[in-house]
């Protein structure tokens, strides 16, 4: 299993300078590669200390310089609250920079007074992210951006630097109500799931995710999903549990918060049904609500996570992992404590568990724009797998039939 780690930057006590958070979750980041985490993820959030992450891409650009061989992910950028075009160009860019190790995770976002803050109506942001998803994901794999939708209009732009690798198995979608995985379906990408309703809801939803890939892309199968999750382990059960109780619903607290999940601001917002139908009971149950949402999470002695992680798998069939340490004001010795204990007796376990191969490029799939640009030699292997035809005469073998139009033969597929 695939198992990458999380930082989310919170500053919710206030103890800490926001300066004396960032370093003091730095330096677990820099723990996360020799320890042996395979992934670094970093969601986005604006204007409060919820989580202080305003930059996913610049924070993975930095993290790319600062590591070898971990894989940088978003968790997500959240689309309606840019430009796609800057998108797509931070996310290629960072791609060359760590030497094709970026991992794009994109959602929709769920924060009113992040939204109200970029001056984006919420009634939209359904069909802005659908429709930044589109363009995006098509730049990525051709190299240009375009597209003429109700919100987003792009004029033809070719990205540069190009893609040199696909993002097809490195793309994820991020969403928790039934509406949304079936959009990830149809955009091609994977799917992050976090505990925030029961396992079960998480399976049926997960069930339309898989229907609706299987409408669009008959016989084949679906990447698994990757579960974003607070981790808390200690030898001593007693302390885990209190720990656990202390911290993740102390973290569920600062979400209600953040999201006003019990207010009234989803009930006349299209798109966001699902939550207007769930706010009332964050609203009049919140201690309820803290204790199934600590339920959910994997936590406790290292065998105990661990077998809260097969029964979680059990339900929805996930294919990695990713962990959060520091949260909800755990003191950063605490959590590095935490780390260092699951690195040394869960890690080598999930590590040893086939789940198979995620978020990995299918390496015959080189964007045709990357296989225009390779040296002659390499080129006609790319040129073949992009879809090119070679002509068979002597005269003409030298060069793909894309560039050879004056000789009047004629692409396969046009660029």
């Amino acid at each position: 299993m695939h198992v990458g780690y999380g930082p989310i930057f919170q500053n919710t006590e206030g103890v800490l300078s926001d300066h004396e958070v960032y370093q003091r979750e730095l330096a677990l980041c820099d723990l996360a590669e020799p320890l042996g985490f395979e992934s670094i993820w970093e969601p986005e959030h604006h204007f409060t200390d919820y989580e202080m992450t305003p930059d996913v891409l610049q924070f993975l650009t930095y993290m790319a310089g600062r590591t070898k061989k971990v894989k940088l992910g978003s968790a997500v950028v959240v689309l309606p609250w840019h430009d796609p075009v800057r998108v797509a160009e931070q996310v290629l860019l960072l791609d060359h920079l760590s030497g094709g190790r970026a991992i794009l995770g994109i959602g929709r976002g769920l924060g009113a007074d992040e939204f109200g803050g970029f001056r984006v109506d919420m009634n939209d942001t359904r069909e802005i992210f659908v429709e930044s998803a589109e363009a995006i994901v098509s730049a990525l794999e051709t190299g240009f951006i375009e597209y003429n939708g109700k919100h987003i209009k792009q004029p033809r732009r070719q990205l540069r630097p190009g893609p040199f690798k696909t993002f097809k198995g490195r793309t994820l979608g991020a969403g928790l109500s039934p509406e949304t995985m079936p959009i990830l379906a149809r955009l091609g990408t994977g799917s992050m799931i976090f505990p925030i309703k029961s396992w079960e809801e998480v399976r049926d939803t997960l069930v339309k995710y898989r229907s609706a890939w299987q409408e669009v892309r008959p016989g084949t199968t679906p990447p698994k999903s990757m579960l974003v999750s607070h981790c808390v382990i200690h030898k001593d059960l007693g302390k885990a549990k209190d720990m656990a109780h202390k911290y993740m619903g102390g973290y569920l607290r600062t979400v209600i918060k953040h999201y006003d999940m019990g207010g009234s601001k989803f009930a006349n917002t299209k798109g966001y049904e699902f939550y207007a139908k769930n706010a009332a009971s964050f609203r009049d149950d919140v201690e309820q609500k803290v204790e199934e949402y600590v339920s959910l999470m994997p936590w406790g002695t290292p065998e105990l996570f661990i077998e809260k992680l097969h029964k979680i798998d059990d339900m929805v069939d996930i294919g990695a992992l990713v962990t959060h340490f520091a949260f909800a004001g755990m003191p950063y010795e605490l959590a590095e404590e935490s780390m260092r204990l699951f690195v040394k007796e869960v890690l080598p376990y999930l590590k040893a568990w086939d789940k198979g191969p995620f978020a990995e490029a299918d390496e015959t799939q080189i964007p045709a724009v990357a296989a225009a640009q390779l040296p002659w030699g390499r080129r006609r292997g790319a040129d073949v797998a992009a879809g090119f035809e070679f002509p068979k005469d002597r005269a003409s073998r030298r060069r793909p039939v894309a560039h050879n139009r004056r000789r009047g033969c004629t692409p396969v597929q046009r660029v």
